[in-house]
């Protein structure tokens, strides 16, 4: 936890910091769900038996909030927390197929560029923060760094009030040859990846004070 604890702290600190440049800005909720998908396979290798295979974390639903303010330009500055409950497979010779029950969160902090059409307001994000990996059982949690890009529509329906839609990508970097999820005695696999890829596709409702 103390990776998601960090970059919300700096996630806090550096709105505080926008909220003193740009005091006439508003300030948004948006809480989201949606559908996490597409994650890479991670090329993985048994350590006591040198068995190759891969693991995977299982297609599932999400959820989560974004809060922020506007900026003077038709844009906004954002943190943004999205938890996925899943199941981390094994492929392959490994054995059994499912692994453990995970737990996987983004802590993002981001910015939105809006392109108005009347009440219909496409936009493009970016967002970077931490990813963390919280199998159950014995394995160890994993806090890495990561990215985001995305982009999607929302529809304003008053003042105060719109509701949207994203599709966004994320790409979780981790060094090759890394040793990951290890139980409480000893890592169990060596992992050959560099970066672990997942797609997410979103809808809520944002309000705006």
């Amino acid at each position: 936890m103390k990776g998601i604890r960090l970059i919300l702290l700096t996630g806090l600190l550096a709105w505080m910091t926008a909220q003193a440049a740009w005091a006439k800005s508003d300030i948004f909720v948006a809480p989201f769900g949606g559908y996490s998908f597409g994650t890479s396979e991670l090329d993985a290798t048994d350590i006591d038996t040198s068995t190759q295979g891969s693991i995977s974390i299982k297609d599932s639903s999400h959820y989560g909030i974004i809060v922020g303010m506007k900026t003077r330009d038709p844009g906004d500055v954002y943190l943004l927390y999205s938890h996925q409950s899943t199941d981390m497979h094994a492929g392959g010779m490994f054995n059994p197929n499912r692994l453990a029950k995970l737990e996987l969160d983004y802590a993002h902090l981001g910015g939105s560029l809006y392109f108005p059409k009347g009440d219909l307001r496409p936009y493009v994000t970016v967002s970077v923060g931490m990813t963390q990996m919280r199998p159950s059982g014995d394995f160890s949690d994993e806090s890495r760094f990561s990215m985001g890009i995305g982009g999607g529509v929302e529809y304003q329906l008053g003042d105060n009030f719109s509701l949207f839609a994203d599709g966004r990508g994320y790409a979780t970097f981790i060094n090759s040859d890394n040793e990951l999820f290890c139980d409480a005695n000893r890592c169990i696999w060596n992992i050959r990846a560099d970066v672990i890829w997942q797609g997410q596709v979103n809808a809520g409702f944002k309000y705006t004070f």
